[in-house]
């Protein structure tokens, strides 16, 4: 009987304590799934007394959309079965409101092992699910944020740096689809002396040791091209400091550094611009006034050699004289071809025909050991420039080519036709015929080929070149309206290309009007010559020359002077330098021409441009000028 009472007690005792729980839904279920108990927390969690729950079938709690699926028969077959059924889910209360569940059902059996029924426990956690769906929803929200970014790659990488993740941005910026590149180590986005360096292990381990890794370079994408990146490692760690991954950001900054390269190309080239101007016109200047002293030292020797006896020492002596002032008179020429202030003839050239002329002279002066090949089509069209200085010019690009290359090799003479704009220029592109050499010496750095076309500027030795080679290059180029463009490399050789615009048609039929214009030779007989210069020294050797022709001859040391000889006598022609004080040459001839417009006056300058005027159409004769010159443009002009 005591053990009965016990019994009892503890029951009450249980019971009491289940009721006590209000957290939880604890109450009992017949085999065939009936509510058999019920405790004050299910009462809360659930809203039903236990009047109105006992005997009802447990599955009042359960949606309509899992009492269709039959769930409720299913839970108790499985806790049958195993012992034991745990799930979660949605339950409805009393009141039709839902709320999300913990539930689990354990089977309870006799001591002979038959069923009796089921114990049911059931937790609310509604909260905790609301915290869990919102967590997902924030996290599917920024992966899907992550994914649809496209202007930034976005990825996650392995600590041993395999890519686990691929958003739309990379695969925009990489070209890779996430099958083709998740699982595989990236480094497979470096280039390949990047991977040679180590350069994608180093990354990672500055990541791993500070935590963060930037940098800017050069990356492939999937089709082998190569754009410019700015690149970001993060590594993430775990709370307890374990690092799992990195987090990888790559901007691709390609059209960027273009626009900033072409900006810096364009302020160097203002920069270039402006020096080159600022040290062609102290150039110019210096040449034109050196010009003057080396025509009065040339065309006193010329002279003299006529009035010296036969003697070979004496005519030693005076050949070294001329060949100095010709080379003194070679570098004025490239000041001034540099400076633009040189004289040129502009006129339609066939490329093809003058280098022709010019090749055996051209391989003469290589030497033995360079090989001059030559590809010039026939059908090319003819260039604006000069002659003469054009032929000049290729000369010194041969020379320049044959330098670089002192073990021998191949020197190429190429030309096309190519439509294009030059630097700086706008508008429709304009034809040109591209002429270059091209040799596969040592090449230049990009410091030497900066300076490259600066006067002065050589890297050659003492006594072995002025310096002046390139800069007159350029200036015939710029004088005959093209561009001299260098490519070189270190190791890699050099190209030099000069750009000159394609004659016309118009152009083509002018030329060859003035050619049969001139073909008859005039009659020569003495004249009388007007000659005037500011400068004494040349004056005295001009009209020294012109009497040595057989002419007679007036001096002017100034215009105003020419203008009051000009009023006494009549004149057959005139001869007179441009650069004057008060007057200028050129405003001399309108003067002149008032009165006599079919006079011939001859501009005796080395200047390449005169002011804007009449003047413009006289001819000209560039100092310094030798005897035969001379008389060539007086009898030119004449005819």
């Amino acid at each position: 009987m005591t053990t009965i009472n016990q019994e009892a007690a503890s029951a009450d005792q249980h019971r009491i304590l289940l009721d006590a729980i209000t957290d939880y839904g604890i109450y009992m279920l017949t085999p065939e799934g009936r509510v058999a108990s019920w405790n004050s927390g299910a009462r809360r969690l659930k809203g039903y007394t236990e009047q109105e729950i006992l005997g009802q079938h447990f599955s009042v709690f359960y949606t309509p959309e899992d009492l269709a699926a039959g769930l409720p028969a299913r839970a108790l077959a499985e806790a049958a079965r195993h012992g034991r059924y745990e799930m979660q889910g949605w339950r409805i209360r009393k009141d039709g409101s839902r709320f999300w569940v913990h539930a689990i059902i354990d089977t309870v059996r006799d001591a002979d092992g038959e069923l009796i029924g089921y114990a049911k426990i059931t937790r609310d956690l509604t909260e905790r699910r609301a915290a869990e769906l919102e967590l997902a929803r924030s996290q599917d929200m920024f992966r899907h944020l992550v994914l649809g970014v496209t202007d930034y790659a976005l990825y996650m990488i392995s600590p041993e740096g395999i890519v686990t993740n691929w958003n739309a941005g990379a695969e925009r910026i990489k070209g890779y689809l996430p099958e083709e590149i998740v699982g595989r180590h990236f480094s497979q986005f470096y280039t390949a002396e990047d991977i040679a360096e180590g350069a994608p292990d180093r990354a990672l381990e500055i990541a791993r040791t500070t935590g963060k890794f930037e940098k800017e370079g050069w990356r492939v994408r999937k089709d082998g091209t190569r754009f410019f990146a700015h690149v970001l490692i993060d590594a993430i760690r775990d709370p307890d400091g374990s690092l799992i991954g990195f987090a990888k950001i790559t901007r691709d900054i390609t059209e960027k550094m273009a626009t900033q390269r072409q900006l810096d190309e364009a302020r160097e080239q203002l920069l270039q611009s402006q020096k080159m101007e600022a040290i062609g016109q102290l150039t110019g200047g210096v040449a034109h006034d050196f010009n003057n002293l080396l025509m009065a030292v040339m065309s006193s020797l010329e002279l003299l050699r006529k009035r010296l006896p036969n003697d070979p020492q004496m005519h030693r002596l005076l050949d070294n004289a001329q060949q100095g002032a010709e080379r003194g008179a070679g570098l004025t020429r490239s000041l001034l071809a540099f400076a633009r202030r040189q004289q040129m003839e502009i006129g339609p050239v066939d490329i093809r025909a003058l280098v022709g002329s010019i090749r055996e002279m051209l391989a003469g002066s290589l030497g033995a050991t360079i090989e001059l090949a030559v590809d010039i089509p026939p059908e090319l069209p003819s260039a604006l420039s000069d002659p003469n200085q054009l032929a000049t010019a290729l000369l010194n690009l041969a020379v320049n080519a044959r330098d670089a290359m002192p073990g021998g090799g191949v020197i190429r003479i190429e030309a096309d036709a190519v439509s294009a704009l030059l630097p700086n220029e706008s508008g429709d592109a304009r034809e040109y015929v591209r002429f270059r050499v091209v040799d596969d010496g040592e090449g230049m750095d990009a410091e030497t080929l900066a300076r490259a076309s600066e006067p002065f500027f050589t890297t050659k030795g003492v006594g072995k070149g002025t310096g002046l080679g390139l800069s007159m290059v350029h200036g015939i180029a710029e004088q005959s309206g093209g561009r001299l463009v260098i490519r070189s490399a270190k190791g890699a050789g050099t190209t030099a290309e000069i750009w000159l615009p394609a004659a016309t048609p118009e152009q083509m039929s002018n030329a060859q009007h003035v050619r049969a214009s001139t073909a008859a030779s005039p009659t020569r007989r003495k004249l009388k010559v007007l000659a005037v210069d500011d400068d004494f020294l040349v004056l005295l050797n001009t009209a020294s020359m012109l009497e040595d022709l057989g002419h007679e001859v007036v001096e002017a040391t100034s215009a105003e002077e020419a203008l009051k000889a000009f009023d006494k006598n009549g004149f057959d022609l005139i001869i007179t330098d441009h650069a004057m004080p008060r007057m200028t040459g050129s405003q001399l001839a309108e003067r002149i021409h008032e009165s006599q417009p079919d006079l011939p006056i001859v501009i005796a300058t080395g200047y390449a441009e005169l002011p804007e005027g009449g003047a413009n159409h006289l001819r000209r004769l560039s100092k310094p000028f030798n005897q035969d010159q001379l008389d060539a443009v007086i009898w030119d002009v004449l005819g």
